[in-house]
């Protein structure tokens, strides 16, 4: 059994599409990176190449490279799952929580899970996204940007 952790924050700003665990949400600001800029699937990438022992999401896909411009993060997402299988691993459980003021993310949480467990090529039950807020305190409280915390827990299949 490998644990991982994984954290992302990116600013909120106009112009952007805000995408979160893979889930377009209407709303007038979005997510500032060199990718789509999804904080909940770059955490967990974070967390399963941390599991792995692999280093984390800018080694792997680092915002130098123009080939990551604007890139759907569950592609990526889809790359470290397969690096996790081909290292004889599989998931036990993510669990993982956004940290942002708005918007209200509670009706995007079960397509979240979803897209997650597809990527992952595991049972949504194996899945948990939670959301908060910071009760108006700090970046993630005064609006400017959204946070993601990420921990899986990997299990080898046995092979090595």
């Amino acid at each position: 059994m490998r644990v991982g952790h994984g954290y992302d924050v990116h600013r909120l700003v106009p112009n952007r599409k805000l995408v979160l665990g893979g889930v377009s949400i209407d709303y007038e600001l979005g997510l500032d990176g060199h990718s789509d800029a999804d904080v909940l699937l770059h955490a967990l990438c974070d967390a399963i190449l941390g599991a792995l022992g692999q280093g984390d999401i800018g080694q792997h896909f680092p915002d130098t490279d123009a080939a990551f411009e604007n890139i759907d993060s569950r592609l990526l997402l889809g790359q470290v799952a397969e690096l996790m299988r081909s290292s004889d691993y599989k998931i036990c459980n993510v669990d993982a929580t956004v940290v942002a003021e708005a918007p209200k993310l509670a009706p995007h949480l079960a397509q979240m899970c979803q897209n997650i467990s597809q990527d992952l090529g595991c049972s949504v039950q194996r899945v948990n996204i939670k959301a908060t807020t910071t009760e108006t305190m700090g970046f993630a409280g005064r609006g400017e940007g959204i946070a993601a915390h990420a921990v899986v827990l990997l299990e080898n299949n046995g092979q090595r």
